[in-house]
Order: structure tokens, then C-alpha cells, then sequence
């Protein structure tokens, strides 16, 4: 039986097995994991019940939409770093309290300034949950092919709760309110609450050291004029707005990465890069969210505005692939527990990616089986990798560290899915409106959406023939995206094979 007061000062023996009580636990810690990763996508279908209610503005609308990732982004080393402190089941109860009523208020929000702060709010419980799960879950498994096998749940329930929040929000607005989207929330985190102090250890730095106050504003400037700017290019363009953001943020990243290497009490301690393994797994992480939410740009646009289909239907067509994800990590568990190198299993994932890139650069403009197809291959092979990338980098961080690295983690596959959405998207972008016709209206020429909406005002044959054409030359430019995607994830399967292959985490 887990006692549920040992901490890091005390921690269970290497290799010990982890029993029904550990399992249970990491069920308790699954269904707030999931809650957040798909809180990033639940305003999806409630947008326009949320405009009509509260009447914001076109800012107050993205404010709505946007601020709950970015505020998880910019807290994720922060919070990492303070529940290697105070403790990570303390931070996580905490952070679970937080987000449980700030579900509350965002639900009977009566204006769009309330619905914008119990946004932020959800998003700083959601920087306090994730990582803290990723701990728990590393105290709870000492036993490496259990860690392993856990950490591949981990890593799939992540990246279903994203498609399954969109689903949800479709129903739920369908039948009841707006605010019934964040009232799911509530049942989870009381259970948390209830479960978490009985069945989850505790675990914490014995040793942590001062925290280093000055470095929280300082890691949220670095992270979120970066991931701004990165948002904002696929839509808007290289903005000069825009690059400047990012300019801004990566001057103060390496700020931020001098001040951890000269202050006495770092929050992210440059000794987890000098173990092996851990820059490598930062890395290839980035790369696999660069692939999966590249490709993602493109196809939820293709379901939409080139097929035709609603937004319920889309999300409903969009969960087939998600079918395959729950196989992917166990299997690639599976091998690596029966002695496959670790860098042949990561390799493999890189290249299955790679092949759903091809499959999507092959998709014309009714090709739906193909596109559902290639999101199912490209979903298997980016789960494949971050499950056995997240376990490698867990298993070389010291336990006192986990929070942290499991953090960073985390605030590179952010910084990968942006950098993913702004470089494939870029390319799709230009590829697009050098296809389209040089007679179609000037914002014909910007978007797929644009020319949509400019082809539904002309009369018959005109708008059916500048619709036909947009949709054209949104695919070729999704052609064009995918056969970057392609060659950047066979690159980074070659990447891997070199980097991992000596690397074993005991």
C-alpha cells in the first residue's frame, strides 16, 4: 500500500513494484489531466452562445478564446519549479480548488471581463495540474516499465482531451447552456479533492533552496511574446508586430537562461541539461508537437472549408483517428520493455509521422478517407515518440527536479505546436496565394475563409468558380506544408537514432 505521506526525503525503493493503490491514484490524476488538455478546445462550439449572451468585443472575444493557453504556457516553469518546493500533491490540491471555482464563475459569468478572468484563472490551476500530475505520476512508478506504461496513459489521455473537448462543448451547447462547458469540470476536481489526500504521496525537493521570485515575470516574458507571435503569423502573416514579439521574447529567453545559470537558486536548474538524455528529450518533444499541431492547421480547415461539413461534424469525423492513439503507446512500451532500443522505438515514431505527411501531401480536394487516414498515422507516431521521449526524460531528471522537468517538457511542446502552426502554416500560406487566381478580390487572395465568404455574395457560376479555386489552392498549399512536415520528421527520425541510441534510463 502507497503511504501517502512519503515524500522525495523518503522515496519508495527503486524498483519496487507499484500495486492496485498507484493505479488507482494515477485514475484519480487522469481525470483532471484530461479536463485541462481539453479545456484548451472547449470554447470551440460555445464561441457564438458566449457572443450572443454577453455581447463582447472582437478583442474581448479572443481574450476569451486565447488566454487560458496562454496563461498555462507562461506559468508551466513556474509552477514545475514551486511544486518541487512546497510539494506537488499540495500544488495539485490547490491548483484543482483553484480550477474547480474559477469553472464555477466562468459558467454564470455575466459579463465578458468575469468570463476573461476565471479564463486566466483556469489557465494558472491548469499550469499547477499538469506538471504536477507528471511528478506524482514519476513518485508513484519507480518500477521502469510500470513508469513506462503510465506515462503512455499520460500521454494519450493529453492528446485525446484536446479532440474530445471540442466534442463535448458541441453537445453540451447543443442541450443546455453555455456554461455547462465548464461545469463538467466540478465532479472531477471534487473528486480530486476528496481522493487525492488518502491515495497520492507527496513529493517534493528535501533541498530546493531560495526561490527565485525575480525569474517568474521574466520566464512569462520570454514564453508569451513567442508564443504570440507564433500564433498570430499563420493567420495574420510575418507582421512585422509580430516577428518583433517574437524578437522581444527570445531576448529575454536568453536573459532568463543567464540568470539560471549565474543566480545561487535557480527555478529550472542548468544541471538537468547536463544529464544525459534530458536536452535531447526537450528537444525531440518539440519536434513531435511541431508535427501534430502543423498538420493539425490544415485539416481541421480541410473538414470545414473544403469539404463543406459543419463544425459538429468535423469534430465528429476529427475522433476517428484518435481511435488508434489509445494502442500506440502501450505497444511502443511494450517493445522497449522487451529490450527494442528506446532510439529505434523514437526513430520508428518519427518515421510513421513522417509517412502520415506524405499520406496528407497525396489528399485532393474530396479526400477525406485519405486526410482521416493520414491524422490517424500522424497521431500514432507523434504519441509514440512523446510517450517514450516524456519516460526518458523522466527517468533521467532527479526525482527532487521531476516538477521541473516534466515543466519543461510541457513548455516546449507549446513552443513546438506554435512554431509548428506558424512555419507549416506559413508555407500553406504562400503556396495558397500564389495558386489562387490574381483576379480574385484582395481578401480572396488572404484566406481560404476570405474567398468562402466573398464566393457565397457573387452570383451563381462567378462564386462557384472562386470557390472551386480557393479550395484548390488551399489544398496545394496543404500539399506544400505537408511535404515540409515530411521531411523535418524524417530528419528528426534521423536526429533521434543518432542522439538516444547509447542512452538507457534505469
Amino acid at each position: 500500500m502507497t503511504n501517502p505521506t512519503r515524500t522525495s526525503e523518503n522515496p519508495t525503493a527503486p524498483g519496487r513494484r507499484a500495486g492496485r493503490a498507484e493505479w488507482t491514484a494515477l485514475g484519480v490524476l487522469m481525470l483532471p489531466l484530461l479536463l485541462v488538455s481539453m479545456d484548451v478546445s472547449v470554447l470551440y462550439f460555445a464561441i457564438p452562445s458566449i457572443n450572443a449572451d454577453l455581447e463582447p468585443s472582437g478583442t474581448q472575444q479572443l481574450w476569451i478564446f486565447d488566454i487560458y493557453a496562454f496563461v498555462l504556457a507562461g506559468l508551466l516553469m513556474t509552477m514545475g519549479s514551486l511544486g518541487d518546493r512546497i510539494g506537488h500533491r499540495r500544488l495539485l490540491l490547490i491548483g484543482a480548488a483553484a480550477f474547480g471555482a474559477a469553472s464555477l464563475v466562468a459558467a454564470y459569468a455575466h459579463s465578458a471581463e468575469t468570463l476573461i478572468a476565471a479564463r486566466a484563472v483556469l489557465g494558472i490551476g491548469g499550469a499547477t495540474l499538469m506538471p504536477s500530475t507528471m511528478a506524482l505520476l514519476r513518485t508513484m512508478f519507480t518500477d521502469p516499465g510500470q513508469r513506462a506504461k503510465a506515462i503512455g496513459l499520460w500521454s494519450g489521455v493529453m492528446t485525446a482531451g484536446i479532440s474530445l473537448g471540442s466534442v463535448m462543448s458541441g453537445v453540451l451547447v447543443e442541450h443546455f447552456w453555455w456554461g455547462s462547458v465548464f461545469l463538467v469540470n466540478l465532479p472531477a476536481m471534487a473528486l480530486l479533492l476528496l481522493l487525492g489526500p488518502m491515495l497520492l504521496p507527496e513529493s517534493r525537493n528535501p533541498s530546493p533552496g531560495r526561490f527565485d521570485w525575480l525569474s517568474v515575470p521574466l520566464s512569462m516574458a520570454a514564453v508569451l511574446p513567442v508564443i504570440y507571435g507564433l500564433k498570430e503569423i499563420p493567420s495574420e502573416g510575418w507582421n512585422v508586430r509580430y516577428v518583433v514579439s517574437i524578437t522581444v521574447g527570445l531576448l529575454l529567453a536568453a536573459l532568463f537562461v543567464h540568470r539560471q545559470r549565474t543566480t545561487a537558486s535557480p527555478m529550472i536548474d542548468p544541471a538537468l541539461f547536463r544529464g544525459r538524455g534530458f536536452a535531447p528529450a526537450v528537444a525531440l518533444n518539440l519536434v513531435s508537437a511541431f508535427g501534430i499541431l502543423g498538420s493539425a492547421y490544415f485539416t481541421t480547415q480541410y473538414l470545414q472549408s473544403v469539404l463543406g461539413k459543419s463544425a459538429l461534424e468535423s469534430a465528429l469525423w476529427a475522433l476517428l483517428p484518435s481511435v488508434p492513439i489509445g494502442a500506440a503507446a502501450p505497444i511502443a512500451t511494450a517493445l522497449v520493455h522487451k529490450g527494442v532500443n528506446r532510439a529505434y522505438v523514437v526513430t520508428a515514431g518519427f518515421a510513421i509521422s513522417a509517412c502520415g505527411f506524405v499520406l496528407l501531401a497525396l489528399a485532393g480536394t474530396d479526400s477525406m478517407w485519405l486526410v482521416l487516414v493520414s491524422c490517424a498515422v500522424l497521431a500514432v507516431g507523434g504519441v509514440t515518440v512523446m510517450s517514450q521521449i516524456m519516460d526518458l526524460a523522466m527517468g533521467t531528471a532527479p526525482v527532487e527536479r521531476v516538477g521541473t522537468a516534466s515543466s519543461l517538457m510541457e513548455t516546449g511542446a507549446e513552443f513546438g505546436g506554435a512554431l509548428g502552426m506558424a512555419v507549416l502554416g506559413s508555407i500553406g500560406t504562400a503556396v495558397y496565394r500564389h495558386d489562387i487566381p490574381a483576379s480574385a478580390p484582395a481578401p480572396a487572395r488572404e484566406t481560404l475563409g476570405g474567398a468562402l465568404a466573398i464566393a457565397d455574395r457573387l452570383p451563381g457560376r462567378t462564386g462557384d468558380a472562386l470557390a472551386t479555386a480557393a479550395r484548390e489552392a488551399f489544398t496545394s498549399g496543404m500539399q506544400g506544408a505537408a511535404v515540409a512536415g515530411a521531411v523535418i520528421s524524417a530528419a528528426a527520425a534521423a536526429a533521434a537514432a543518432v542522439t538516444l541510441r547509447r542512452i538507457q534510463v534505469k
